[in-house]
């Protein structure tokens, strides 16, 4: 637990990404109620998105960093892959919480932490020790019983988990900060986000005209998609990897709660595959904490 005031802020700062990562789907839910249909939703998101990211880079002064960037094709060619990835992250997320699959959803974000390490193993030569092996063998069990508790493959889970890890992995060969690389996603997705919808106002299928307080529901993607990315980097360059570690699992968590709040179904399969999941987390977890605790030790040996 970090204890200086910085420490204590940044993980306050952590709690509070992950919070809103995880209350999320009652946004999307709400939105949904009012007749607005998922196109439209990630139409606003991806709009509004770019007005709070280039908010962000003005406030932390940034403007140098940009006008970098925008003198590497390379890297504005892989900030393109990483939008791609995004992209196909939000839809995957707002299609499976509008069709009552929250529960599903989260499962894909437990999993998430597991595939990285896996393709960090893989593709990045990175060692793997015994108690990654076991947690993602356990959640590889979860995920067949999963697989079988609803009859075919959890396509929402694995889509969100794979898209998320492809987006790290993108991530983390771009060489920018991460509030100019988020820019620069949100800038490449806000004209097609504009185009989406004046078309779909013009066909009179939007909501954006349908009063001040859905107007302002609409607004409210952007700063929901960027506070909270705003909140882990910033608290991200102050926490230890394994605070980290243990706070990518609030959101899964809350969002598991949510879909239970929203009434879906937890057959005892589904508990099943949940119990083998978490029981992965939960080696995952251990695994970093005794990592975390050799670091520490080790220089005074």
């Amino acid at each position: 637990m970090p204890e200086s005031k910085e420490g204590r802020s940044a993980l306050f700062a952590g709690l509070g990404a992950y919070g809103i990562w995880g209350f999320l789907p009652l946004y999307f839910h709400l939105l949904s109620g009012l007749g607005v249909s998922n196109g439209e939703m990630i139409a606003h998101r991806t709009l509004w998105s770019v007005f709070f990211a280039a908010a962000l880079v003005w406030l932390s002064r940034q403007g140098p960093e940009v006008r970098r960037v925008l003198t590497e094709p390379r890297t504005l060619g892989l900030l393109a892959l990483s939008t791609l990835a995004i992209l196909i992250n939000w839809t995957i997320y707002v299609v499976a919480v509008n069709s009552g699959r929250v529960i599903e959803a989260s499962l894909g974000y437990y999993i998430n932490p597991l595939l990285n390490m896996a393709v960090g193993a893989l593709f990045f030569r990175e060692r793997m020790p015994l108690t990654g092996k076991i947690a993602i063998a356990l959640a590889a069990i979860g995920v067949a019983v999963q697989t079988v508790a609803l009859g075919h493959l959890p396509l929402i889970s694995l889509g969100l988990a794979v898209s998320f890890c492809a987006y790290g992995v993108i991530r983390k060969q771009v060489k920018a900060d991460a509030q100019t690389g988020l820019f620069f996603e949100c800038a490449y997705l806000a004209l097609p986000g504009l185009a989406y919808v004046l078309w779909l106002q013009s066909s009179g299928q939007g909501h954006f005209l349908d009063g001040p307080a859905l107007a302002l529901l609409l607004l409210a993607a952007g700063p929901a998609t960027v506070a909270p990315l705003a909140l882990f980097a910033w608290s991200a360059r102050r926490l230890s990897l394994t605070a980290l570690g243990f706070l990518q699992f609030v959101a899964p968590t809350l969002q598991f709660m949510v879909g239970l709040a929203l009434g879906e179904a937890f057959t005892p399969m589904r508990a099943l595959s949940f119990a083998f999941i978490w029981a992965g987390v939960a080696v995952f977890a251990w695994g970093a904490w005794q990592a975390s605790r050799r670091t520490v030790v080790a220089p005074a040996q």
